[in-house]
């Protein structure tokens, strides 16, 4: 088979996987040729990566409900919730910034193991229950904002997670040492990765692609870890909340993929009823990922809050339409049973870049809902298009 036959049938075979990262690209070389370049600036996307961050951590905690068949509409206004929750603590508790986040991370286990009891003890449809803790934690935000409206955070250590970032220890021709040491790490870490995934497949007589493609995609992909790499270090470096970002996309692909849970989650999404019959605990999955779910909405409250400095009576609003748009446009199935927490971050970015370039063109906020929800439906039809083939 010849080289391009080969990538052509690739990506016919995979277009479920390989269709976002397509739309991200069309996505940005758009938005870099209508904005003249002001799109991919280092200021922009640094920018663009820290307005994604507290959705995208929500996104893959989405993708893992959606793939049991659940849906989860509490996690914006919990994670709002959560956050004046932490701006209380800190202000006028005076709490220290180290005891408030584990805290906050405890609280947001605990709501979405309530959602999790709902939903798999009682029987609720995840849809009516978690309705319900939306309504609940917006009157909560409410309650605990009523007074002064607004709650002011002076702590710096706790609104650098949202604003700054990593220390740069030395500048190399005016680019951050750290940063590029961190993508250099990145860069290594994807090659071994890879590698030995591909060793493992060999081992046990899996299909792998030629070695040509093999060397092309590590090439690829790697370059594109440089070059955001080198973007971000000629800003300000690897923002905090990218940072958080990564580590819980790392942390999420490894359960994922490399562990008897991963396995058990996708089992129960693929088809509930095989998986409870062949011993998996049903319940127990359920109960996970909604904690799961709960402590990365105290996350994003966190991300949020920071970045702001201040929790408001509006905080969290959309946070889970927009977490559920990134997770669908990530490639997680509407069916169950399929999708990767890669791919809902690389839905978070494509959701931001949209808001973003559309934001740098001057595009009314009308529009910008009007065409965001058009790419939702569009994400959506494609999934039920492809569903077919794999």
């Amino acid at each position: 088979m010849s080289f391009i036959k080969e990538v052509r049938t690739l990506v016919s075979e995979n277009i479920r996987d390989y269709g976002m990262y397509i739309a991200l690209a069309v996505i940005i070389l758009t938005f870099t040729v209508m904005t003249n370049g002001l799109f991919i600036s280092s200021r922009n996307i640094s920018n663009l990566l820290d307005s994604a961050g507290y959705i995208a951590v929500l996104a893959v905690g989405m993708t893992l409900v959606i793939v049991i068949r659940h849906i989860d509409l509490s996690v914006g206004y919990a994670a709002g919730f959560l956050g004046a929750v932490a701006a209380i603590l800190l202000t006028q508790a005076g709490v220290s910034m180290f005891i408030t986040i584990p805290i906050i991370l405890v609280l947001g286990v605990a709501t979405g193991l309530l959602n999790g009891v709902l939903v798999a003890k009682i029987g609720i449809p995840s849809f009516v229950a978690t309705l319900a803790g939306m309504l609940i934690f917006r009157g909560a935000l409410l309650q605990v904002t009523e007074k002064t409206g607004t709650i002011i955070i002076r702590d710096d250590m706790f609104n650098a997670i949202g604003n700054g970032y990593i220390p740069s220890l030395m500048e190399v021709n005016g680019l951050h040492l750290l940063s590029l040491l961190v993508g250099m790490v990145g860069i290594i870490f994807y090659i071994y990765s890879e590698m030995n995934t591909r060793k493992n497949k060999m081992k046990y007589n899996f299909e792998v692609v030629s070695t040509g493609i093999f060397i092309l995609k590590l090439v690829f992909v790697s370059a594109i870890i440089a070059y955001v790499t080198w973007i971000l270090a000629g800003y300000n470096g690897f923002s905090w909340t990218v940072i958080v970002m990564l580590a819980v996309v790392l942390l999420y692909h490894f359960l994922t993929t490399k562990t008897v849970l991963g396995r058990h989650i996708y089992a129960v999404g693929s088809n509930p009823e095989a998986a409870h019959l062949s011993g998996i605990n049903v319940k127990k999955i359920t109960y996970i990922v909604f904690g799961s779910m709960g402590m990365l909405a105290a996350l994003s409250g966190i991300l949020f809050t920071a970045r702001l400095q201040s929790a408001t009576t509006t905080a969290g609003t959309l946070f889970e339409l927009d977490a559920i748009a990134a997770a669908y446009v990530g490639g997680v199935s509407s069916a169950g049973g399929v999708g990767k927490v890669t791919g809902a971050i690389i839905g978070a970015i494509v959701m931001a870049s949209l808001t973003n370039g559309m934001n740098l063109l001057g595009v009314g906020i009308s529009y910008q809902y009007m065409i965001r929800g058009g790419v939702l439906a569009g994400a959506v039809i494609f999934d039920v298009m492809t569903r077919g083939r794999k």
